[in-house]
This record gives structure tokens, C-alpha cells and sequence, in this order.
């Protein structure tokens, strides 16, 4: 089960390792927090969607979302307490931060419910989302954070909620991560071909606030066979996302590049046996579990 903020953020942070869990028979719940309606437009005939015009943006990316994952075969997509229940918080000090149904306002008791409903009713072994600063610190990936860890908690406990459903342990949950070397290998490939950083002028990974140390990466999953899986489903988000060369340009001006592995550090449970390679992680996010 993966807990996302937008639309998009999903492919972007584990489309490869959404697509090999599918083709391996394992059951892939997305749970996604809003429908992203303050998003730049990046398609110009479709400009007049945006949150400052006819708002119409959030109900599009529904669809662009369904997809997605159609190209990733994930088939159950939820909106936490239902689509459109939460909006898209904008960044911080903007006035979509302050809109009565921003999620970064949501009450965060009411949240939990929500997804301890799909948490006891899905069941799973593991769950995915962000680190405490939301990767980049946008308040809906903080907040999708928080409902995420609490409801976890919750879920396992007897004592809450009996109607949501029999309590749940999930066994582990990781946050999604870059290691700070292999986003700098990405940057410096990049300066080879004499294309600019795509971080503003940024060319050390040491720079970029969602990087993370290589020793607090616990998992490198192997989805390069579903490489043009994830592509397909970044396609599919074109409203926010275009595809340019070895990186995408994202409207949030981040930039990732396509990667076949996608990396996480696992922050509950018991840490399985590593993979292969030599950097001692774990190469399945079920390691360690019992089949």
C-alpha cells in the first residue's frame, strides 16, 4: 500500500516498483491524499483548468491518475475519505494553504480514520510513503506523512475505532528516498552532456534538501524490466509531468531522473536479509517476510 499527496507522485516516486509488485502477483493499493488541484498546467489548451481559472484541474487529474495506472496495472486506486474530500494545500504562505479544505488544515484525527479504513480493510504487509519533511517539505507530502505513520499506529490498536474494521499490524513501512550518490552520478551524467542542472543551478547532490545519506537507504528495489512501464504512466500525467531526455521536467521544478531502481528507508519493522549488490540493501521491500 502506498500513501501519496497528488497525482503523480506516485509514478514518479515508485512506478517501476508499483509495476514489478503487480507482475509478481502481490496486491498494490494506491491511497492518494488530494487530487492536486493547485498544480502548474503544463499542457497550454488545457491552461484554463488551472485553480485560478475554472479550477477544473483536480477532477482532470483523476483521469490522468486511472491512467497512469492502467499502464502500471495497479486497478485499486482510492482517494482518502473520497475524491475531492481534501485539496490540494498549495505551498506554504500561498492562499491555497489557507482554503478551509486544504489538507495541510485537515483535522488530522478524522484523516487517520480514513485511511485506517483502507489499512484494516487492504491489509498489508507494506506500506510506502514519505519521510517527515514530505522529501521537499510541500505541506500536503508533510501531512500525507503524518496521517500515513499515525494510522499504521492506529490500525494495530484493538482500542481504536472497532467499526473501521479488525485491527491490522502492518509489518513494515518505508519512506520513499534518492541516496545522495546516485542522484549525483545522475547530475554529473547530465553535466557531461553540457545540459544545465536541472535544480536551478544546483550541480552537488549535497545541495538538494531531499537527498538523502547513502548509509540511511535500507532498500533498492529492481524494477529495470518495467522502465517503460513507468514512462508510459508518467505520460500519462500530462498536465504535470513532460518527458525530456534522461529527466523529467516537473512543474514543481525538481526533476528526476528515470530510474529503473527506486530507493527507501525503512523505518518500522524488522529488516530483511540484503540483495546482491555490494551496498548491503535490501532489493525487495517483502525481504524478510514470511511468503
Amino acid at each position: 500500500m502506498l500513501v501519496h499527496a497528488h497525482p503523480d507522485d506516485e509514478t514518479i516516486n515508485s512506478g517501476a516498483t508499483m509495476a514489478r509488485y503487480v507482475a509478481e502477483g502481490a496486491s498494490v493499493t494506491l491511497l492518494t491524499c488530494t487530487l492536486g488541484e493547485e498544480g502548474e498546467v503544463l499542457v497550454p489548451e488545457l491552461a484554463q483548468l488551472a485553480a485560478d481559472q475554472a479550477d477544473q484541474l483536480g477532477g482532470y487529474r483523476i483521469w490522468e491518475l486511472r491512467g497512469a495506472m492502467a499502464a502500471l496495472g495497479v486497478s485499486d486506486i482510492r482517494f482518502l475519505g473520497g475524491a475531492g474530500r481534501y485539496r490540494d494545500s498549495g505551498m506554504m504562505g500561498t492562499p491555497a494553504n489557507e482554503h478551509p479544505r486544504a489538507f495541510w488544515n485537515a483535522d488530522l484525527d478524522e484523516a487517520v480514520a480514513h485511511a485506517v479504513a483502507v489499512v484494516r480493510e487492504v491489509r498489508p504487509q507494506v506500506l510506502v510513503t514519505y519521510d517527515e519533511n514530505g522529501g521537499y517539505g510541500h505541506p500536503d507530502h508533510i501531512q500525507a506523512h503524518r496521517v500515513a505513520m499515525v494510522a499504521v499506529e492506529a490500525a494495530a490498536d484493538p482500542t481504536y475505532r472497532p467499526d473501521l474494521g479488525r485491527p491490522c499490524d502492518v509489518a513494515k513501512v518505508y519512506w520513499c528516498c534518492v541516496p545522495r550518490s546516485v542522484l549525483q552520478r545522475g547530475l554529473d551524467a547530465l553535466a557531461a552532456t553540457g545540459a544545465e542542472s536541472p535544480f536551478e543551478g544546483v550541480d552537488s547532490a549535497d545541495d538538494v534538501p531531499f537527498a538523502v545519506s547513502d548509509q540511511d537507504v535500507t532498500a533498492a528495489v529492481d524494477g529495470g524490466a518495467y522502465v517503460d512501464r513507468k514512462a508510459a504512466a508518467m505520460r500519462s500525467h500530462p498536465t504535470q509531468i513532460t518527458v525530456d531526455g534522461p529527466f523529467f521536467a516537473l512543474s514543481n521544478n525538481l526533476g528526476q531522473q528515470v530510474l529503473g531502481t527506486e530507493y527507501y528507508r525503512l523505518v518500522r519493522g524488522r529488516r530483511g536479509p540484503a540483495g546482491s549488490g555490494s551496498d548491503g540493501w535490501e532489493d525487495d521491500l517483502f525481504a524478510g517476510l514470511p511468503g
